[in-house]
């Protein structure tokens, strides 16, 4: 009986050891957050430049194609990446009003190796009378998971 207990008792704390190591805060060295926040700079200078341009298919490549990719905004809760190519499209549509994007980066969290929490304000502009007149402008917080070596977006809350 007391071999048993103390087997369970080794079992119990390897269990506990294990979850502590899994459970504890990723660090990314200084190099790391900083390629890291390049490489998520350049995808959000792409991301608005494949707005700009009308190209909604190559925008919404930077969602990563899944049921479970999310996007949060004044229409509620849309889950997959065609319910978000659909809220798009009216503004690609001929006719349809779509400012020009920009980006100001805030803020690159990384969660683990390949997962990161971006904080930025997204800013939609016209030109009105021969200048940029900012349409509208809000916060945006983006988890990214990078994939085959390309960060993509599996959730996005815009307000």
């Amino acid at each position: 009986m007391r071999a048993r207990a103390a087997r369970l008792l080794a079992a119990g704390a390897l269990l506990l050891g294990a979850c502590a190591r899994t459970t504890a805060a990723y660090r990314a060295t200084a190099s790391e957050g900083a390629a890291v926040r390049e490489q998520i700079a350049a995808m959000l200078v792409r991301s608005a430049a494949n707005w700009n341009r009308g190209a909604l298919d190559a925008f919404v490549e930077d969602y990563l194609p899944s049921d479970t990719t999310t996007y949060i905004g004044g229409r509620g809760i849309l889950r997959g990446t065609a319910p978000i190519r659909a809220a798009y499209a009216p503004r690609f549509a001929p006719g349809g009003v779509r400012d020009s994007l920009s980006f100001v980066l805030l803020d690159v969290d990384p969660l683990a190796p390949d997962v990161v929490n971006v904080i930025a304000t997204y800013v939609l502009s016209r030109r009105v009378t021969g200048r940029d007149s900012v349409t509208s402008t809000g916060p945006t917080s983006l988890v990214m998971r990078r994939v085959e070596g390309r960060w993509r977006i599996v959730h996005d809350h815009s307000s």
